[in-house]
């Protein structure tokens, strides 16, 4: 398997290597389409004038032809015939045709620059052939002479092209071992995350990573320790709901088994055998709901509860809701106010959504004082349905409020345990609400009361 060093490392070569084929593309299209007239205008101008140089002294035509070779230009004088001489360095192919000689001769101008065909890979500014000059007529000496011309460039620019050469190859070779060293600085943050996350495969959430970047690394750190302290405390609340789950069934079931043994006796008195079968059937109905929540909680967790989704008149199904707690309201004298327009409905399965209002304004009743009140307040949007349920209780302690949806969490363990509640009521909600793609939160503020609020999409 390639290391992600090695990817990099052959990434940065292919992305060296294309960079550099793309540039000198990009250039040798500029030189072909700009710089090739330019250049080959320029260069009729000094053939120009060294024709008009040697038609002013033309004895001195050959030393002055010698000293332009000298400066810098590759000349090839040619009468069509046998006079034939070149100055300067020596051209790569002497592939000049006849009839551009005779063009010459004849008066004419050639622009072999200018005509010089365009290749990709091949920038014709560099290329000392003999077609690839600019060609004038000459007379001296009673006879008239064809003057091709083009610059020596490695004359020119022989150590300039060298120096440049040099600055890009040490570009190139200093780049890459930056490149490798700078990468060690991306590639091991990410060492360190893989090997996080085989510990935290293997159950070990106490491996800590540096969360100090503020790059995308940073953030990815900083992510995976937020999961991994989420993972740990999932970890910990199932080791706790199996826990839960075992002392809630164990503690009736050892109650059940007590009683029934007692009740076993022939000589109790009726009083005492009706007090002790009350508590076993208490028990028994305990166990009951425990058995139908988990159930129906695992049902959820595993989204096998096909929803049957409507359009639901909400201030008709949040009445029917009030309506079964109507004695509970009476014997604790609560006030119930409903703010709900008529207008507004939400989209979800009748059913499961009766459970969550019933719930939580069952939970709002058994915990607020008696003579304080309920508030059930609903908006509706184009996107979505919310409902605040609000209680002027005492309100719930900020260290409880993240576990409030937790299963088998209670406030007050002793109170809620002796009620008969399992503690699984908001944990069911939650997952509803959730299967309904929607959001609850609590807000609580103490001796103030709390406040739940759910959030449902429109279809």
């Amino acid at each position: 398997m390639k290391s992600l060093y090695y990817r990099v490392f052959l990434i940065t070569l292919a992305v060296i290597f294309a960079s550099s084929v793309l540039g000198f593309l990009a250039s040798n299209i500029y030189y072909h389409v700009k710089l090739k007239p330019y250049n080959d205008e320029k260069l009729v101008a000094i053939a120009e004038h060294m024709q008009n140089y040697i038609e002013s002294d033309p004895a001195g035509m050959e030393s002055y032809l010698r000293n332009a070779a000298e400066l810098g230009y590759e000349i090839y004088v040619t009468d069509g015939q046998s006079d034939s001489q070149f100055y300067g360095r020596n051209f790569r192919e002497q592939d000049l045709d006849k009839q551009d000689i005779g063009l010459v001769l004849g008066g004419g101008t050639y622009h072999g620059v200018a005509q010089f065909p365009n290749k990709p890979f091949i920038t014709g500014f560099f290329d000392n052939r003999l077609s690839n000059t600019v060609g004038v007529p000459v007379q001296a000496s009673g006879k008239t002479f064809a003057l091709f011309m083009r610059p020596d460039v490695l004359l020119q620019f022989g150590e300039l092209r060298t120096f440049f050469a040099l600055v890009g190859l040490l570009t190139v070779i200093i780049s890459i071992l930056l490149f490798l060293i700078s990468t060690r600085y991306i590639v091991k943050p990410i060492t360190r995350l893989t090997d996080a996350t085989k510990r935290l495969a293997q159950g070990n959430y106490n491996h800590r990573l540096s969360t100090g970047r503020r790059d995308e690394i940073g953030q990815l750190a900083e992510h995976f320790m937020t999961m991994s302290r989420e993972l740990e405390r999932v970890d910990l609340a199932r080791q706790q709901f199996v826990s839960n789950v075992s002392h809630e069934i164990q503690s009736p079931l050892t109650s059940i088994q007590g009683f029934a043994k007692v009740l076993a006796q022939g000589d109790l008195p009726e009083e005492e055998r009706q007090q002790y079968a009350s508590i076993v059937e208490a028990e028994s109905r305990h166990l009951s709901m425990l058995s139908k929540q988990l159930l129906l909680l695992s049902t959820l967790e595993q989204g096998e509860e096909a929803l049957n989704k409507k359009d639901i008149s909400l201030r008709g199904h949040i009445r029917q809701a009030v309506e079964m707690l109507h004695w509970q309201l009476e014997e604790k004298d609560l006030l119930l106010k409903l703010s709900i327009p008529e207008s507004v409905s939400v989209h979800g399965d009748e059913v499961l959504l009766m459970q969550v209002w019933t719930n939580l304004l069952n939970n709002a009743a058994n915990h607020i004082p008696s003579g304080r009140s309920i508030e059930v307040l609903a908006e509706d949007t184009q996107s979505f349905t919310r409902v605040v349920i609000s209680d002027t209780g005492e309100g719930i302690a900020p260290e409880h409020l993240p576990y409030l949806f937790d299963r088998f969490f209670r406030v007050d363990r002793a109170r809620e345990r002796a009620s008969g509640r399992t503690g699984l009521g908001l944990a069911i909600v939650k997952r509803i609400v959730q299967l309904h793609e929607g959001t609850i939160e609590v807000s609580s503020s103490q001796g103030e009361g709390t406040r739940f609020t759910v959030t449902l999409p429109k279809l």
